[in-house]
């Protein structure tokens, strides 16, 4: 009887075992899924801009964004991520990289050489993003400086720093669907939330996290901890913005300004250093979408010291 309970529970254990791993391999993106095609350098350039990537990305203590050698730390509950070098360094950057590489990493949160990357980089929004816009943006940043050095790994805690974990979450989060237009809605708007959503990744700051790290998807752009660094995001919804027109975030966005005089601090400074760069149709577009965002409550604010 006993025997026999053993073997049924190590059986059942080996087949769960096997299904997780199963449910946890990293996937890819075949090249064969790529057509050939010209890339539209000035289009990747506006990419670039609209996911701030020089912000997170550039080398630590210069001023020049097109330099993307890594380094920045990231804190964490889960430990320190630390930024990677994606300058077209073959050695320490992304200058090997194929096309499908990218792409692969982009919209599956997969390396070249078949892990799983960590969710601080924000691959759930950039899966909405189009193949077209995907390779725009690798093309552009192969026209960029090689920067030379290669950034130490994570320092994070267990299990945390086992990443076939990270396909467990894959699982439970990552919805693998791309950016579909509302047909109700106008052109501009469509726009707006494609670049919310997708490149620009909003909700991925402006959002509170459950306890794995996860966007709580009823409580997107209420604001809440910031997920890497100390501080507080402000809840972005009709909650707190309900004053605002969309020519106040048009505004915001291309100089930093409040409606109130006063001006944003933080990491938005840097997100408005990008955001400047865009077209005012962009901006525009930006700005019906997030003005269209019903009042959501969100986490309350720690009170002011």
């Amino acid at each position: 009887m006993w025997r026999k309970l053993v073997i049924l529970l190590a059986i059942a254990m080996v087949l769960s075992l096997s299904a997780l791993w199963l449910l946890t391999i990293p996937a890819t993106v075949p090249a064969s899924a790529l057509t050939s095609g010209t890339p539209n350098l000035d289009n990747g350039r506006m990419i670039f801009f609209v996911g701030s990537c020089g912000s997170c990305h550039a080398t630590l203590n210069q001023d020049d964004r097109g330099r993307l050698g890594g380094g920045r730390v990231l804190h964490a509950s889960f430990g320190n991520f630390y930024v990677p070098n994606i300058s077209p360094d073959p050695i320490d950057g992304i200058g090997r990289w194929s096309e499908a590489d990218f792409v692969t990493a982009m919209v599956k949160g997969t390396s070249p050489d078949g892990r799983h990357y960590y969710p601080p980089f924000p691959y759930p929004s950039y899966q909405s993003m189009t193949l077209t816009d995907l390779r725009d943006l690798f093309a552009y940043l192969k026209t960029l400086t090689p920067v030379q050095g290669r950034v130490r790994d994570h320092d994070l805690r267990f299990p945390y720093n086992i990443r076939r974990v990270v396909g467990v979450w894959k699982f439970l989060f990552l919805d693998n669907e791309p950016f579909k237009p509302d047909p109700s809605k106008s052109a501009e708007w469509n726009r707006g939330a494609y670049l919310s959503n997708g490149a620009g990744h909003c909700a991925e700051c402006h959002s509170p996290r459950n306890l794995i790290g996860a966007v709580v998807a009823a409580k997107r752009y209420a604001g809440g901890p910031d997920p890497i660094d100390d501080g507080w995001v402000p809840n972005i919804t009709q909650k707190s913005l309900k004053d605002w027109s969309e020519k106040d975030i048009a505004y915001l966005l291309e100089t930093g300004s409040t409606p109130d005089g006063d001006s944003v601090g933080g990491t938005m400074t840097e997100v408005v250093r990008n955001t400047s760069q865009l077209s005012a149709e962009d901006r525009a577009a930006i700005s019906v979408y997030i003005k269209s965002l019903p009042p959501v409550d969100g986490p309350p604010p720690p009170a002011k010291k």
